[in-house]
């Protein structure tokens, strides 16, 4: 079993920065993917971004609308990833969620998932 705890959610103004934590405990040992979901009011769960890796090389993949403006990482150290989002907009107001597994099924369907962190975007 993998818990994902996310961190970092808030209340920050048009054009401004947030930073997303993600920590992973458990059988973290199991999983070789993490990424990131959000879930706007009145809308479908939609992939934000995700990170994936092996022994050779790590592979990151981001949704259209966040493109440019938003950057996964990874701390291998402390089994975590964070999301830092710049240039933030009003319609990136969401419920964002923490989620693991293997390879590519992060991008689809992810075995775990965190409680989820408010992000608001507002003046």
């Amino acid at each position: 079993q993998v818990q994902l705890e996310e961190s970092g959610g808030g209340l920050v103004q048009p054009g401004g920065s947030l930073r997303l934590s993600c920590a992973a405990s458990g059988s973290a040992f199991s999983i070789n993917a993490m990424g990131w979901y959000r879930q706007a009011p009145g809308k479908e769960r939609e992939f934000v971004a995700g990170m994936r890796w092996n022994n050779i090389a790590s592979y990151s993949n981001y949704a259209d609308s966040v493109k440019g403006r938003v950057t996964i990482s990874r701390d291998k150290s402390k089994n975590t990833v964070s999301l830092q989002m710049n240039s933030l907009k009003p319609e990136d107001t969401a419920v964002y969620y923490c989620a693991a597994g293997r390879d590519r099924e992060v991008l689809t369907t992810p075995a775990y998932w965190g409680q989820g962190t408010q992000v608001t975007v507002s003046s």
